[in-house]
């Protein structure tokens, strides 16, 4: 055999080994991305559905009872939250949709009015922290 031949076989092998070591590392960066990915989605779309709702609350309490077809909103909100949020979280909606049917029921109908002690101003505030805690624990 020549000695060309004798050098190049190596050559060629180091490359091949090279290129598999390279498609390899590709595979397993893809990989892990495709599995990293869904979670990502999954807390996108909740991030998005909690502010949703945070949004329709806030317009139901500024534009009062006589806007009723905004609770239709929120009340399919609150039955998507309910396919996949936790029960600190449920609890909080509830909580606020019962602080909402009282304010209306209330007789000034103002939610400005039916604020009584500072904690009251902010009806947000507890389900914003439990969909924080939530969102943390599915990063």
């Amino acid at each position: 055999m020549d000695t060309a031949y004798i050098s190049a076989f190596p050559a060629l092998g180091g490359s091949a080994v090279g290129a598999f070591a390279s498609l390899t590392t590709t595979w397993l960066t893809l990989n892990s991305q495709e599995r990293a990915n869904p979670a990502a989605g999954v807390v996108t779309r909740r991030e998005n559905l909690y502010g949703e709702f945070i949004e329709e609350v806030a317009n139901a309490l500024a534009d009062g009872p006589e806007d009723a077809p905004k609770f239709v909103h929120i009340y399919a909100l609150i039955t998507k939250m309910r396919l996949f949020a936790s029960r600190d979280v449920l609890a909080e909606v509830e909580g606020i949709m019962l602080k909402i049917v009282q304010t209306y029921d209330s007789p000034e109908k103002d939610f400005q009015r039916s604020i009584r002690r500072p904690s009251d101003m902010d009806i947000l505030r507890a389900f914003g922290e439990a969909c924080r805690r939530e969102l943390k624990v599915n990063l």
